[in-house]
């Protein structure tokens, strides 16, 4: 099935309305499912842990999105490759759940500065900045 100018709007629209009403969807359940940890006196649980850490991620990549599309259209980037953010976001918020587990809240936010610090050093290297 070939797809027209015409149709790529309406067929975006929807694909984008599904892919946003998934993610609500997920966080909604596991905001419930965390709050049902917090009322029961558990809100150090796993639940919760998991709920901080995707929130976590998934605003940073809002926020990369946003910004890496802001520096592109303003010329200070020459390059930037926003769909590479997956797979250290993927491999991060493993690492950032199993920190937060293992060692406590700061040992997992660690993990988080740096894979956001990677993630930045790929943009770099990406554009040229650090010299390869």
């Amino acid at each position: 099935m070939r797809l027209t100018t015409s149709e790529w709007p309406a067929r975006l629209g929807r694909l984008t309305r599904w892919a946003l009403a998934t993610i609500a969807a997920l966080l909604f359940l596991g905001i419930a499912v965390a709050a049902a940890a917090r009322f029961f006196g558990r809100p150090g649980s796993r639940a919760s842990i998991f709920v901080s850490v995707v929130s976590c991620w998934l605003g940073a990549w809002v926020l990369w999105s946003f910004a890496g599309g802001l520096l592109l259209r303003y010329g200070v980037l020459s390059t930037y490759h926003g769909a590479l953010f997956a797979p250290v976001a993927l491999l991060g918020a493993v690492a950032h759940y199993r920190a937060h587990v293992r060692a406590g809240r700061v040992e997992g936010l660690a993990v988080f500065v740096g894979g956001q610090l990677a993630w930045l050093a790929v943009v770099l290297v990406q554009n040229g900045a650090l010299g390869f």
